[in-house]
């Protein structure tokens, strides 16, 4: 008699089985558990499998070692022609690594390593995977971004078997490969459909696996669920060398950055700008986020923020107008309304400011501000008093600091990087935080004004 198919409820959030339903996995998240059938040669199979894979890195056991008996190699690095990518996996793309990449639909990421495998076909034997397009499709986006690649060593495969795609990669002797997506394929060693727990993880598993014991360089696109965060279990995240991710910003402008690298820090953030020739690095950012008009008017300041470890210029617009409604509206578009209102009454309970006009406030060139970036308050508020009292701030100025709910201007974390990056593009007086000031600053051509509150500034600036 055959045995019954054994039931296993794994966690879509880590991965964890469970013999029965319940209602909380240990990793914290709630409703997540997900019934899945194994049957019992795929149990044995992927039982086996497990046993004799040596763990994420296909290492082949053989018991312990003595520390000096282990070699040691360096991480070489390959300079993908990609100036953003490069610079956010800190100096290039590590030979043998498995990267994923993620974002929502539409963001880049098709765009992005279709240029990446087209220029690594140029050195090594690459492959582009797709199992969510035909080939075709691939070769038309190829055409119509006008990409260079060779054609001897880029081959494309339409595939959804795992083994079916190892095979083809030791045929062809494949250097670097790209897989579209990981959510799509299936392998063997596991049960449930194309995107379940167990597939994700034993298909990522075993492409990892084979990377580490062929030196493959791979790229895994990723999807992601609703809250924009990598759909399927987490251990996904754990089984890669790197974790990069898209974002957009409600037009041209993606930004891309590393949640996670062996082989590198996380702190650099890249810029991208989607056009009709693909995804263009964008070698000095501030220049998108300044509207480089030469007329002053009312309404607008210059701040200059950070994104991981770069410095971006940007132009804060505020437009006041008399309300035709009962009660004035508050609109902002790439910032956080809830500050908003908070620099709105620390205005009115300090300066005795009267805002019963309509306030519409924009960031140029589409930028999404994070709610943690406070360093935008102070110019915030003058491009609001600028539009409210008919008053013009040069171009020539910019304006940094946060604002305490008393009315003090705080300090800003790297305060020095933000004035020199400001002193670079030739901004002539920069309003910094009183307790940010430094000896550096001075000899680099900008008059340095320290403030220390809200009051100071208003006279300072008017």
């Amino acid at each position: 008699m055959a045995k019954l198919a054994k039931i296993e409820f794994v966690c879509t959030d880590c991965g964890m089985n469970y013999p029965r339903w319940q209602g909380q996995c240990r990793c914290g998240a709630w409703n997540t558990l997900a019934e899945m059938k194994i049957s019992p040669s795929q149990s044995k199979s992927a039982t086996k499998s497990r046993t004799s894979s040596g763990g994420y890195a296909g290492g082949t056991g053989g018991g312990s070692k003595k520390i000096n008996e282990v070699e040691t190699t360096e991480a070489e690095k390959q300079l993908t022609g990609i100036g953003e990518l490069d610079r956010v996996l800190c100096g290039g793309v590590t030979t043998g690594s498995v990267n994923i990449i993620s974002g929502d639909p539409g963001a880049g990421k098709t765009t992005l390593l279709s240029d990446l495998v087209s220029r690594m076909s140029q050195l090594m034997p690459s492959l582009y995977c797709t199992a969510e397009e035909s080939l075709s499709q691939f070769k038309n986006r190829v055409q119509r971004l006008k990409l260079d690649y060779n054609p001897d060593e880029l081959y494309l495969l339409s595939e959804t078997s795992v083994e079916a795609i190892i095979e083809e990669l030791e045929q062809k002797k494949i250097k670097f490969a790209v897989i579209d997506s990981i959510q799509a394929v299936v392998t063997d060693n596991a049960n449930g459909s194309p995107g379940s727990p167990s597939q994700v993880k034993s298909a990522a598993q075993a492409l990892t696996q084979y990377c580490k014991q062929n030196n493959v360089t791979m790229f895994l696109i990723a999807h992601v669920n609703k809250n924009n965060e990598i759909a399927g279990p987490q251990t996904l995240v754990h089984i890669v060398d790197a974790l990069l991710h898209i974002d957009t910003n409600d037009g041209q402008i993606r930004t891309l950055r590393a949640n996670k690298n062996r082989f590198g820090d996380i702190d650099t953030v890249g810029i991208f700008k989607m056009c009709e020739r693909g995804m263009l690095s964008v070698d000095n950012p501030s220049e998108i986020f300044l509207s480089g008009s030469s007329t002053e008017s009312p309404g607008s300041a210059i701040t200059c923020i950070r994104k991981g470890n770069r410095n971006l210029l940007l132009e804060i617009q505020c437009l006041t107008t008399e309300t035709e409604a009962e009660f004035p509206q508050r609109v902002c578009v790439g910032l956080n309304m809830n500050r908003i209102k908070m620099l709105t009454g620390i205005l009115r309970k300090h300066t005795k400011t009267k805002i019963y006009h309509d306030t519409f406030f924009n960031i140029i060139g589409g930028l999404k501000i994070d709610e943690s970036e406070t360093c935008i308050d102070l110019a915030l508020v003058t491009a609001l008093l600028s539009s409210l009292n008919e008053f013009v701030i040069p171009r020539t100025t910019c304006i940094m600091g946060e604002l305490s709910l008393n009315g003090d201007v705080r300090p800003i974390d790297s305060g020095v990087p933000r004035v020199k990056e400001a002193a670079q593009h030739g901004f002539k007086e920069i309003f910094i935080p009183f307790r940010n000031y430094h000896k550096s600053m001075e000899g680099l051509g900008a008059k340095i004004t320290p403030v220390k509150t809200i009051h100071e500034l208003i006279e300072l600036i008017k």
